[in-house]
């Protein structure tokens, strides 16, 4: 192909390098598979700097998605179950990941199901901006499970929040105030 696009026909090399020269352009193979080849007069500095800018481009819209993880024991209290599971939400809200370890110690081993428990008590406290994404499974002396962020539940949510703000009533001002 020439500098405009249009089609210049099968030529021979020197001929082709010579087009290219007085155009003051490169002459670059393209597909080097057909037969004959397929060249392409162009210039080729601009090329790969447009194809940089694309390739910077596309990597600047997409997301770094990490993996946080938060460990739980089976004897966890109430308390420490909810700091940890208001982290959890908010890594989540972050739109990372989340791998939720249950460790087991000694005779924790036989009762898997109270590590189990948990996790289907974080899953289901977290519903409103993640989903499960790997269900519990067994992982040596740990019991893990992989959270994802959900961004349509994350929206539900939202709009319920929304709704019950606008259906609750206004304060009446006080006596004093006025």
């Amino acid at each position: 192909m020439g500098e405009d696009g249009q089609q210049v026909g099968i030529r021979p090399l020197p001929e082709a390098l010579n087009l290219a020269r007085a155009a003051g352009l490169d002459l670059v193979e393209v597909a080097d598979q057909a037969n004959p080849p397929v060249c392409r007069i162009m210039d080729y500095g601009k090329f790969k700097y447009e194809a940089a800018q694309r390739a910077k481009e596309s990597r600047r819209k997409s997301s770094n998605v990490s993996v946080k993880e938060m460990k739980y024991r089976p004897k966890i209290g109430p308390g420490d179950f909810d700091t940890k599971t208001r982290k959890v939400e908010k890594f989540l809200d972050a739109g990372n990941k989340v791998k939720v370890t249950i460790m087991f110690r000694g005779r924790e081993m036989q009762h898997p199901q109270l590590g189990r428990k948990i996790l289907e008590n974080v899953a289901s406290t977290v519903s409103h901006v993640g989903k499960v994404e790997f269900q519990p499974r067994q992982d040596g002396r740990n019991l893990v499970m992989v959270l994802a962020p959900d961004k349509q539940a994350k929206a539900r949510h939202r709009r319920k929040l929304e709704a019950e703000a606008a259906a609750a009533p206004e304060p009446e001002p006080d006596a004093a105030e006025a």
